[in-house]
């Protein structure tokens, strides 16, 4: 928990307190443990289920710098919608110029599968994009079908620092 720093006022009697609540108090924030948070999972067309499948995100946040984990683990019952997949941010993004890239990792049996996720100016959510087939190079929206035919024990992971509105 970090806020903003105190201003200070000429002839002030500085105590422990506020020293502590100042320099100790900040410092150990950024120590601390990480925080749990539950993405929520969306697509464009039709919205998946995540069923018997487990996600979960953490992040830790310093001042309006947010680093973000997410790992989502696909169940025998989950559904995977249609259409481009996001996932909800722990905050807003800030409106600042040029998209945030991150890395993901797609891994499907024998798939290990690398990409990226893109945060947008003020968004509040990401996108994964990977290669569409193991014979392209270009990187395509994450979905249903890309980069492989997700299934029960596939797991897509995701790791980014942006930049938050607040």
């Amino acid at each position: 928990m970090t806020t903003d720093p105190r201003t200070w006022n000429a002839g002030e009697m500085v105590t422990a307190a506020m020293l502590n609540q100042e320099i100790r108090d900040q410092l150990n924030s950024m120590f601390g443990a990480w925080t749990n948070w539950t993405p929520a999972w969306t697509a464009a067309t039709t919205a998946p289920s995540l069923g018997n499948g487990s996600m979960t995100g953490r992040y830790m946040k310093w001042g309006r710098t947010c680093m973000v984990n997410l790992e989502l683990t696909m169940g025998s019952t989950t559904t995977y919608g249609a259409g481009v997949w996001s996932f909800s941010l722990p905050f807003i993004a800030a409106s600042a110029v040029g998209s945030r890239v991150g890395a993901a990792h797609a891994l499907g049996g024998a798939n290990r599968v690398a990409g990226q996720l893109v945060v947008a100016p003020a968004a509040t959510t990401f996108t994964c994009f990977f290669p569409a087939s193991t014979s392209v190079s270009f990187l395509s929206n994450n979905g249903a079908t890309n980069p492989f035919t997700w299934a029960a024990t596939h797991q897509l992971r995701a790791s980014f620092t942006y930049e938050t509105a607040a």
